[in-house]
């Protein structure tokens, strides 16, 4: 297995397809989730990804502040179900961290994570700062860590 981490512009047509495709499996067809995965922001995004014989494993983007934010935030976080389990959801996040604060020196990393999910965001030091909501029909709270 082998870290990949490519800005949007460096990403090939294929590489592109398979994130695509993984996340469109795990967040739309696996959480029975209808919503508009594509959404625009990937062109700006940082894409990190865990290349396992070819395919991809885990899965995250690093996403700048949009206009009027002030923070970055780590979003689409993911692991394919084969290798759930297995510790690299704390790999990919921990990797994820250090970009942003070792390496582009944030002071503050945002995220929307699944409410079943705090826990696990809590163990790198998120501070939940908002109540859950729903998000696309599933439970999301506001998380924030301060580096």
């Amino acid at each position: 297995m082998k870290w990949v981490q490519k800005t949007f512009n460096q990403l090939s047509k294929e590489e592109l397809y398979k994130i695509l495709e993984v996340r469109v499996s795990v967040f739309v067809v696996e959480q029975s989730c209808p919503y508009p995965e594509v959404d625009g922001r990937d062109n700006e995004c940082l894409h990190i990804w865990l290349e396992n014989d070819g395919g991809m494993a885990a899965y995250c983007r690093i996403v700048p502040p949009a206009e009027g934010e002030s923070y970055y935030s780590i979003g689409r976080v993911l692991v394919i179900d084969e290798h759930r389990g297995t510790g690299l959801a704390k790999a990919l996040m921990n990797r994820a961290i250090h970009v942003l604060k070792d390496e582009w020196k944030v002071k503050h990393i945002w995220l929307h994570g699944q409410e079943h999910l705090r826990h696990f965001y809590a163990s790198f030091g998120f501070k939940e700062v908002s109540e859950v909501y729903l998000e696309d029909g599933i439970p999301h709270v506001d998380m924030l860590m301060n580096v």
